[in-house]
């Protein structure tokens, strides 16, 4: 046999190894455990109507920075949430606190929020209020 020259039979098994190969190679990794949630301001409105005006729902904050903490207080991350409200940060399975910082022009910080993080366990988004002040 020549050199350089495959036969058909260790063609196509070569073709498999690599298509195996390749295929689980291109596979996404399992997805990893995220903390979710929504940071929103409220009161909107002065006055509290019955039947409530929609108008006066909490609104969501953007670029509000939440710190995560592991169980033992070291900060493992820092995120920001989006213009809807919204924010979700990659972790390993454990117990964490959120420590929301001050944002302009509202009153005071949100209160932190403690959350467990388990495999296989669904999680419930976090739900991060901050005072607008309005009276």
């Amino acid at each position: 046999m020549p050199c350089g020259r495959v036969h058909a039979p260790m063609r196509h098994a070569l073709l498999a190894i690599i298509t195996t190969v390749l295929v689980v190679g291109c596979q996404a990794p399992a997805p990893g455990l995220v903390i979710n949630g929504v940071v929103t301001a409220g009161p909107a409105c002065p006055v509290v109507t019955e039947p409530p005006d929609p108008s006066c729902e909490d609104r969501p904050v953007q670029g509000a920075e939440i710190v995560v903490r592991n169980q033992a207080g070291e900060s493992v991350a820092r995120v920001r949430s989006a213009e809807d409200g919204s924010f979700s940060v990659p972790v390993v399975a454990g117990h964490y606190e959120l420590l929301p910082q001050p944002v302009e022009g509202l009153l005071g910080t949100a209160a932190a929020v403690e959350v467990t993080v388990e495999e296989g366990v669904a999680a419930e988004p976090i739900l991060i209020s901050y005072d607008t002040g309005i009276r």
